[in-house]
């Protein structure tokens, strides 16, 4: 036996069974039977020691385990020869920002393709074949409080393959299993299939069972059944195909799902199982399999978890490096969060406080929660991602464009975040209402709140919804000194839609005011306003026409400062007391001998805004959107009038 042979025999000799290994004693053995001469079990444990010590001083520890399992980019390579080798076209992955409306963002492989299995667009012209693959970046909104444990993640890669009427159950399911075992190596008995058990309305999957246990011979152990919830997949947004499907598992966790779209939907998936949707019958039935990219790295390497593989691992070991101090699940969300972080931005997601950029904020503002050093990370984790995966997805190449974002979003938080939770500190007690009120005056989102001290998110509902019904009964009655009614005549707001857009006006004209001041001087003062859905209308005292440069300063002054996401808030006060706080209120107005003072800040002391007002108001200034001044006139000697929007 050569020298080399010895030291292979010596790992199965001390460790026969290496798949119940985690990756860390793995490398130890791997490392020290193949690189570290021994002749016998004690110069073995000397130099295992020896490998301990010099290990902790390594950064990429990763390198060794990645020797030891298949690599992303080798199972990406064998899954696009294998589905070619079966008539498949290979098609790149959309966006994370769909072309469907009715989602927020791209969750599954299947949904650039939906118009193919209705009939509505023609596969073979548009790819040449009925059957295509595609390795589809994803994202799901609802794994976002899950993210950190060893299976779930926000962002993740589908291995998908699809079939618009060609092959059907049989090969689909003998395809996935040839695959995994054959291609991948995976141990059969390592595998398990659930199929669609059947309900009160829908047959059970005779075919897909009849293929598991006679075409494939697997025992009843490894052939489970599933109901609606497990095994029938769709449809995604608010309708679309759907059907039976097969789950796949290696090792108890799913890796991968079968879908058989024979059925199209109506209603949405909470209305099919809620049985409120419509069923019909595709003139076409049709297949979709999307198998989980991370998981399945992970399970074909025996690792313990989706942040061992060569995908995120390395990344993560950057995350401990960087913040050794903090919890290990805390490192693993850091690391998911910024990923999926990186890829949303790339694909043209913003940070904002609604839709897809809504979620884009609440994974960079739960990060920034940990009170890391942003900008170091940003700087590792942009250049790493770019590394990994600049090939498969050249978007993500644009590190200059991508840092930009994650920094000014943290330019924007980071003061807020600091005091928000110095405030939080101050507090023995939290209770949701406490919360919210954190909220409502510094910016915490209830997610931030939580990272550091617990509340009960049903009194946060309740204090959330109190204020809302006080904003409420504020719409039945003016604007403070801007005459606006929501109730009735022309400034009535007619529904929510238009409700949002007048209180983001309503908001902008606060700021409007103040940024004429500060541009043209304090002979500034309000003469009236108007403000609708389409647009708010403001007049002030001003002895001149204004000129283009004064309009842009007036006009960038407001961006900026909603741009920097302030609170807004009021105090209730003795109108004495409110004229000392300088706030502005409108001279023609009479008021209460209690009036409400808006203020746009942190505190009424330092605002950039106050006035007298009853509002409502939006929460934050970043709600409003960007301000556009349209038309500047004049309405009479010495008042000028401005019309503007957001957008």
């Amino acid at each position: 036996m050569s020298e080399e042979e010895g030291r292979r025999a010596k790992i199965t000799c001390l460790n026969p069974k290496l798949w119940e290994f985690d990756s860390h004693s793995l490398v130890e053995l791997f490392f020290c039977a193949l690189f570290l001469p021994t002749t016998n079990e004690q110069e073995f444990i000397s130099n295992r020691n020896a490998w301990r010590k010099m290990k902790s001083g390594w950064r990429d520890k990763s390198f060794f385990v990645i020797l030891l399992c298949m690599q992303s980019e080798e199972i990406r390579q064998k899954f696009l020869d294998f589905f070619k080798e079966k008539g498949h076209a290979i098609v790149p992955s959309s966006s994370l920002l769909p072309t469907d409306p009715s989602v927020l963002l791209t969750t599954a492989g299947v949904q650039q393709f939906k118009p193919y299995y209705t009939g509505q667009l023609d596969p073979e012209k548009d790819f040449g074949s009925l059957n295509v693959i595609s390795i589809q970046k994803s994202f799901r909104t609802t794994d976002i409080e899950e993210a950190g444990d060893l299976t779930h993640l926000t962002f993740f890669e589908m291995l998908g393959y699809f079939s618009f009427g060609d092959y059907f159950k049989k090969e689909t399911v003998t395809w996935c299993y040839d695959f995994l075992v054959s291609s991948l190596g995976v141990n059969p008995d390592r595998i398990v299939f659930t199929y669609f058990k059947g309900s009160d309305k829908l047959p059970k999957d005779e075919q897909s069972y009849s293929v598991l246990k006679h075409q494939l011979k697997l025992s009843d152990e490894k052939i489970r059944q599933g109901g609606m919830e497990d095994n029938f997949w769709g449809p995604t947004g608010s309708g679309g195909p759907c059907g039976p499907c097969i789950e796949v598992y290696i090792d108890d966790v799913e890796i991968g799902t079968l879908v058989f779209n024979e059925y199209f939907s109506q209603g949405s998936r909470d209305a099919l199982l809620s049985g409120h949707a419509k069923l019909e019958k595709l003139k076409k039935s049709g297949v979709d399999v999307g198998l989980g990219m991370e998981r399945l790295v992970a399970k074909v390497g025996g690792l313990s978890s989706v942040y061992e593989a060569d995908l995120l691992r390395p990344l993560l070991d950057i995350v401990r490096e960087l913040f050794p101090e903090l919890e290990e699940k805390k490192k693993r969300i850091i690391t998911d969060h910024i990923r999926s972080s990186i890829f949303l931005i790339a694909d043209g997601v913003r940070p904002l406080n609604k839709e897809a950029g809504y979620i884009l904020r609440r994974l960079l503002r739960r990060i920034m929660a940990y009170e890391i050093d942003f900008k170091t990370l940003v700087d590792e984790a942009v250049t790493w991602i770019s590394e990994k995966y600049g090939k498969q997805y050249p978007e993500i190449n644009e590190t200059g464009k991508i840092s930009e974002v994650l920094l000014a979003e943290y330019e924007k938080f980071g003061k807020t975040l600091t005091i928000g939770i110095k405030e939080l500190d101050k507090i023995d007690k939290l209770t949701g209402e406490a919360a919210f009120n954190l909220y409502q005056s510094f910016g915490l989102p209830p997610e931030v709140i939580m990272e550091h001290r617990s509340f009960s998110m049903d009194e946060f509902n309740q204090a959330k919804a109190k204020h809302h019904e006080i904003s409420s009964a504020g719409m039945e009655k003016k604007f403070g000194g801007h005459g606006l009614i929501l109730d009735t005549g022309e400034l009535k707001a007619g529904n929510e839609e238009e409700l949002e857009k007048v209180l983001r006006l309503h908001t902008a004209t606060h700021l409007l005011q103040q940024s004429l001041r500060e541009v043209l001087g304090t002979e500034v003062k309000q003469a009236g306003s108007d403000i609708t859905a389409e647009r708010t209308r403001f007049d002030f005292s001003f002895s001149r026409k204004m000129t283009l440069e004064e309009i842009k300063k007036v006009e960038d002054k407001v961006n900026e400062i909603i741009e920097k996401d302030l609170p807004v808030a009021f105090e209730q006060l003795p109108k004495d007391e409110a004229m000392k706080t300088g706030a502005l209120f409108f001279f023609k107005e009479k008021y209460p001998e209690k009036v409400k003072v808006y203020y746009i800040g942190h505190r009424m002391d330092n605002a950039y805004s106050k006035e007298f007002c009853g509002g409502p108001h939006v929460d934050h200034t970043l709600q409003i959107g960007r301000f556009k001044i349209l038309k500047e006139e004049s309405v009479g000697a010495g008042i000028r009038r401005i019309r503007a929007n957001v957008f």
